[in-house]
C-alpha cells in the first residue's frame, strides 16, 4: 500500500492558477525531488502533502492510516521560543521518552516480586524499546546536532537567542530523529555549509523511511534522490532517476513529444489540403468524411505543442586579456587588527592564472570572506603580500543584494553601471535577455523577489566588461534553470573566475583549481570537486587507523552475512539481467509503433494513428517503469561492490 497517493490535485488562489490535476503516488523507501521554476508551486505542493492546505475541489489526498509526516518549512526558524537546543531535540523524542518513563516505572513495581503478567508486559514493552534503539536516542541526538554544525555547549542555549537560520537547522534535527515514515524537506540545505551537507546526504541515504526533497542544490539531489518530480506550466511531470538523469530525459521526452506534434501537424496540413481540392468537386463525400474525422481527432485525440520555459540569455564578454598572473599570495596573513589573529594564512606563494577557475570553499566563518575582501582591496594584509596581475579590471557580485537601491526601477539600477553612451534600448534588450519584460522593468527593486534580484545583479555584472569575475555564492536564489544558464556562461567566460560557492555541482562543472580555507589555513588543490573529494578521503584515510577485518572474518555471524549478501547479490544480478531483457523488448515495440505512426499519418488513416498513438502511451508508461526499476537495481549492486561480495 502506497503511503500517500493524490488524484486531480489543483490549487487556485482566487484569481491565480498554480497547479492543475496532479497524480501521484508515494511509495515506502520512496526518495524524491520536487523541481521546477520560482513560482511553480513547490512549496505549495509540500504543504498539500503535509495536510497544511487543502487541493482545489475535486482534489484529494489519501495517506495510510497512522501516517506520520514531518515537514520542514523554509521558514522554519522563523519562530522564537524559550525551550532550550537540548529540549527542542527531546521533543522529537517524546514517544521513546514516554515508554522509557513507563518502563523505569513498571520497573519499580517489579522490584522483589514475581508477577507474572506484569514481568511478560515488561519484556514486551522492553523490547519494543530495544527494537527502535530506544536505549540510543541521547546518542542519535548528539551525533544529528553535531553533523548540522552544533557542539556541546550550543545544546542550553534558548532558541530565542539563535538566528532564523540556527533555528531552521534545529528544527530540521529535530525532524531527523523524530523518525517519521515520509519526510517533506523544503530547502533543507539552506544554512548548512559543505560539511553539514555532506553529512546530511549521508544520513539521509541511509534513512529507511520516504522523503519528499524540494533543493536548488543539483549535487545534493543527485547524491540522495532516486526520482524526480518537475512542476512545469503547472503540470507534474515525473522521471527516473535523480537529477542529472531527469535533465537528460526531460530533453529526450521534449524531443519525442515535438516530433509526435511535428507528424500530427504534417497529417492536419495534408488532410485540410485535401479537403480544400475536393470538397467542390467529384469526391465531396470523401472529403466531406475526411473534414469530420479530422475535426474529431483535433477535438479529441490532438496534442500541443511541447511547451519550453523561457531562460536567460547571457553572455559575459572579458573587457581584455590581463597578464598570466592574475593575484598572486605570498605568505599572506589576513585579520582584522595588528594585534589580533589572523583570520587567514598563507604559505609561500599561491596563484591564479589568467583563464583559470578557482573555486574557494571552505566551513561558514572560515574566512572566505576576509579573502574576498582583501583581493577586493578593502583590507590590507597584517604580514605578506597580495599583488594584483596587469590590467586586471575586477567584476564582483556579493552574496546579498543590500547593495542595490530598493527605491530604483530597474532601468535606473543597470544605468548606474552602464558604460557611457549605452543607450536605453539597450539596457531594455539586456533585461529582456535576463526574463524581465513589459511592466517588470518599470518594477522597483524593493518590489521584487530574491531570485528577480540575483537576475538584476547579474546584469549589472555584465555591463561591467570585467575579465577577473569574483562571485560569492552566484546561485543563491536562482532556481535550477537559471544555474544551468550561468553555469554555462562562467564555462564561455574568457577570462578569470574566482567563485566562493558550497554549489558542489557548479564547482565540479567550472573549477580548475580549489582553494580550501580552513582552521585558519589556506590551501590550493589542482582539479574539480571530485578529484579534491578523493583527495581528501585519501588524506582522512592516512590520519586514521588501519583497519583490520581479521576478527570479523573469523566471527561466525559475519560468515552468515556473507552468504546472506551473497544471495541477495546474485538475486539482484538476476533481476537486473530479466529487466533488460524486458526493456530492450519495449524499445523494439517502441521503435516499430513509431514507424507505424509515420506512415498512417503519411496514408491519411486516422483510425490507425489514433490506436498507435495509445498504444505508444502503454508502451511508454511500461518502459518507464521497466527503467525506473532497472535503475534502482543497478544503484543497489553498485552497494555490494562485485569484487567484495563472497563467492563462496
Amino acid at each position: 500500500m502506497s503511503l500517500l497517493t493524490g488524484s486531480g490535485i489543483s490549487k487556485s488562489y482566487a484569481h491565480r492558477h498554480v497547479f492543475a490535476d496532479f497524480a501521484f503516488a508515494v511509495e515506502h523507501g520512496d526518495r524524491i525531488g520536487l523541481v521546477g521554476i520560482n513560482g511553480g508551486g513547490k512549496t505549495t505542493l509540500l504543504r498539500i502533502l503535509a495536510g497544511l492546505e487543502t487541493p482545489t475541489p475535486p482534489g484529494q489526498i489519501h495517506r495510510k492510516r497512522d501516517l506520520h509526516i514531518g515537514y520542514l518549512a523554509q521558514d522554519a526558524g522563523g519562530a522564537l521560543a524559550e525551550e532550550t537546543v537540548w529540549e527542542t531535540m527531546l521533543a522529537g523524542v517524546a514517544e521513546l521518552r514516554r515508554l522509557e518513563a513507563e518502563l523505569q516505572a513498571l520497573a519499580a513495581q517489579l522490584t522483589g516480586t514475581d508477577d507474572d503478567p506484569k514481568l511478560a508486559r515488561y519484556s514486551t514493552m522492553q523490547a519494543d524499546f530495544e527494537r527502535r534503539d530506544g536505549y540510543l536516542y541521547e546518542t542519535r541526538i548528539r551525533t544529528v546536532l553535531a553533523g548540522l554544525g552544533f557542539g556541546a555547549s550550543d545544546y542550553d542555549t534558548p532558541l530565542s537567542q539563535l538566528s532564523g537560520g540556527q533555528r531552521t537547522r534545529v528544527e530540521l534535527a529535530r525532524l531527523l530523529v523524530e523518525g517519521s515514515d515520509l519526510l517533506l524537506l523544503d530547502e533543507p540545505t539552506n544554512y548548512l555549509d559543505l560539511r553539514a551537507v555532506e553529512w546530511l546526504e549521508g544520513w539521509l541515504r541511509e534513512r529507511k523511511g520516504s522523503y519528499l526533497v524540494v533543493s536548488h542544490d543539483r549535487w545534493f539531489l543527485d547524491h540522495v534522490t532516486e526520482r524526480t518530480w518537475e512542476i512545469s506550466f503547472g503540470r507534474l511531470e515525473t522521471y527516473r532517476g535523480a537529477y542529472s538523469a531527469y535533465v537528460r530525459q526531460r530533453q529526450e521526452r521534449y524531443e519525442r513529444r515535438l516530433k509526435e506534434w511535428e507528424t500530427q501537424q504534417a497529417y492536419v496540413e495534408k488532410t485540410e489540403e485535401y479537403v480544400r481540392r475536393f470538397i467542390a468537386g467529384q469526391r465531396t463525400r470523401e472529403a466531406q468524411g475526411r473534414r469530420k474525422r479530422l475535426q474529431r481527432f483535433l477535438r479529441d485525440e490532438a496534442i500541443e505543442r511541447p511547451q519550453e520555459h523561457r531562460t536567460m540569455h547571457l553572455r559575459m564578454e572579458s573587457s581584455g586579456r590581463t597578464g598570466d598572473i592574475v593575484v598572486r599570495l605570498t605568505d599572506l596573513a589576513l585579520g582584522y587588527g595588528e594585534q589580533l589573529e589572523p583570520v587567514v594564512r598563507t604559505t609561500g606563494e599561491i596563484e591564479a592564472h589568467r583563464g583559470q577557475r578557482v573555486a574557494v570553499i571552505g566551513p561558514n566563518g572560515a574566512g572566505k570572506t576576509t579573502l574576498v575582501r582583501a583581493i577586493l582591496g578593502q583590507l590590507q594584509p597584517q604580514a605578506g603580500t597580495l599583488h594584483l596581475g596587469a590590467k586586471v579590471e575586477i567584476g564582483y557580485l556579493p552574496q546579498t543584494q543590500e547593495y542595490l537601491d530598493g527605491s530604483l526601477n530597474l532601468l535606473a539600477t543597470l544605468n548606474q553601471v552602464a558604460p557611457p553612451g549605452t543607450t536605453t534600448a539597450e539596457l531594455r534588450d539586456l533585461l529582456g535577455s535576463f526574463l524581465f519584460s513589459g511592466d517588470d522593468i518599470d518594477k522597483r527593486v524593493e518590489q521584487i523577489s530574491g531570485g528577480e534580484r540575483s537576475r538584476v545583479a547579474l546584469a549589472r555584472l555584465v555591463l561591467q566588461g570585467a575579465n577577473f569575475l569574483i562571485l560569492d555564492e552566484p546561485t543563491n536564489h536562482l532556481d535550477i534553470a537559471s544555474q544551468e544558464v550561468l553555469e554555462q556562461v562562467l564555462t564561455d567566460f574568457a577570462g578569470t573566475v574566482l567563485l566562493v560557492s558550497h554549489d558542489r555541482y557548479l564547482i565540479q562543472s567550472l573549477a580548475t583549481q580549489i582553494w580550501l580555507v580552513d582552521a585558519g589555513t589556506l590551501t590550493a588543490f589542482d582539479g574539480n570537486w571530485t578529484q579534491y573529494s578523493e583527495w581528501r578521503d585519501r588524506q582522512q584515510v592516512a590520519a586514521g587507523p588501519a583497519a583490520t577485518l581479521d576478527a570479523a572474518n573469523n566471527d561466525r555471524e559475519a560468515r552468515r552475512e556473507a552468504r546472506r549478501q551473497r544471495k541477495a547479490y546474485e538475486h539482484l544480478q538476476q533481476r537486473h539481467g530479466l529487466l533488460e531483457t524486458q526493456i530492450a523488448d519495449l524499445e523494439e515495440q517502441q521503435a516499430e509503433i513509431l514507424q507505424r505512426i509515420g506512415r498512417a499519418g503519411e496514408s491519411s488513416d486516422l483510425d490507425l494513428l489514433a490506436r498507435l498513438t495509445e498504444k505508444l502511451q502503454q508502451v511508454e508508461v511500461e518502459l518507464e517503469q521497466g527503467l525506473t526499476e532497472w535503475e534502482k537495481v543497478g544503484r543497489q549492486l553498485e552497494v555490494y561492490d562485485a569484487e567484495s561480495v563472497p563467492t563462496g
